[in-house]
């Protein structure tokens, strides 16, 4: 029996800011921006968006009737929590109208809670077949105004349904994984922005894709010969192209020429949203799956999950024969291209409003965000959701 990625969802919110602009406001040339880290455009979450209503909004766009019914477990990895009991699951589980006989949990483990998600799914699919499981990936990137890990936020969404018999890609059996206590990325209790050791993160990544890679092959015998792609987590769009160009001499050259170029195709989305963590592998995959529109079914596409801390892994699948049916082709691009972009002061501006901590209630005006689901304010400590339609 196959298991997989059935249907894909993407959502980010209305709002971005320009690099270039950003990296004069902060005097820095505007290269370090866009070609150093490899990003054009940060997408930015007004107040009126959190980690459960992006999360929603991705997953309205692939959950129909048919798959209410069918599923029975949802899954949400995020490092963008909005309560330390609370499942955001539940919120999710309740905007789309699922019905009550279903698990939802939440997992962390910086950005790799969406793959471990994933695994987990396929774990329930092999066991209940008829089940369908929904894997949400959703997060804020925050480091803070004029920080050295500004340029790399960013706030997304994707919404993945793992089933049998998978119309878009079937996952293989095997992968690679490996875990080590790293000081490379954190936030702790008190924060809600991230901490950030650059230096060390960019090595821990590189070299934990070169591990699980190693890994792999010995399991699978495979070669970069047998991947039409390969896409990374990219919390910034430079820095999986740092990885993969440790491993590229172990093709030929016809190897590195079709990798390299598939993997610029899986990183046009990332470049103009920004590090979504948990959901940023996913965007790649789905990058790549809607903008080369000669991907053919039978392709192995490999795919590389780091989180910070440190978990990775490499996994791989098959596209499948009806694959491009299930993609909502040019939706998503025009999703992108309707945004409006806003100042860096109007940015700035965004960026320091926040909900309150000291338990006081608060209304939000959502008539500017065109977004399905938003978040209404907080009322009596419990955040107040709205669904429009």
């Amino acid at each position: 029996m196959q298991i997989g990625i059935d249907k894909i969802g993407f959502y980010t919110p209305h709002i971005y800011v320009d690099m270039n602009k950003l990296a004069e406001r902060r005097n820095v040339e505007p290269e370090k921006f866009t070609i150093g880290i490899g990003q054009e455009k940060m997408a930015i979450a007004p107040i009126t968006q959190d980690a459960v209503t992006m999360a929603a909004n991705a997953a309205l766009e692939i959950v129909d009737e048919k798959d209410k019914e069918a599923i029975d477990f949802v899954i949400f990895g995020t490092e963008s929590g909005i309560d330390h009991s609370k499942s955001a699951a539940i919120y999710v589980h309740h905007l789309l109208g699922l019905h009550e006989n279903a698990r939802s949990i939440e997992l962390k483990q910086a950005c790799y809670g969406a793959t471990a998600g994933i695994q987990m799914a396929k774990s329930h699919v092999a066991l209940h077949p008829e089940s369908k499981v929904l894997v949400l990936g959703s997060d804020i990137a925050r480091y803070g105004l004029e920080t050295s890990g500004e340029a790399t936020q960013g706030a997304g969404a994707v919404a993945l349904l793992i089933s049998a018999d998978p119309d878009i890609l079937a996952l293989d059996h095997d992968s690679a994984f490996k875990t080590d206590e790293v000081m490379d990325f954190w936030r702790p209790i008190h924060s809600d922005k991230a901490l950030v050791d650059g230096k060390l993160s960019n090595e821990q990544y590189i070299a934990f894709f070169a591990n699980v890679w190693e890994q792999y092959k010995a399991k699978t015998d495979a070669t970069l010969a047998d991947f039409e792609a390969i896409t990374f987590h990219l919390p910034y769009t430079k820095m999986g192209k740092k990885a993969f160009k440790a491993v590229l001499d172990e093709g030929t050259d016809e190897d590195t020429e079709r990798l390299m170029t598939n993997y610029q195709i899986s990183a046009e989305y990332n470049r103009i949203v920004g590090n979504i963590y948990t959901g940023s592998l996913y965007l790649s995959l789905l990058s790549l799956l809607e903008n080369k529109e000669d991907l053919q079914p039978g392709a192995r596409i490999g795919l590389f999950s780091y989180g910070s801390g440190a978990v990775g892994e490499f996994f791989a699948g098959t596209l499948q024969s009806n694959y491009r049916k299930q993609l909502p082709l040019g939706k998503h691009n025009q999703l992108l291209e309707s945004r409006t972009e806003v100042s860096v002061s109007e940015y700035e501006a965004i960026f320091e409003e926040t909900l309150p901590t000291n338990g006081s209630d608060v209304t939000l005006d959502t008539a500017g965000d065109p977004a399905e689901i938003c978040l209404a304010g907080v009322k009596d400590d419990m955040r107040q959701y709205v669904r429009k339609g």
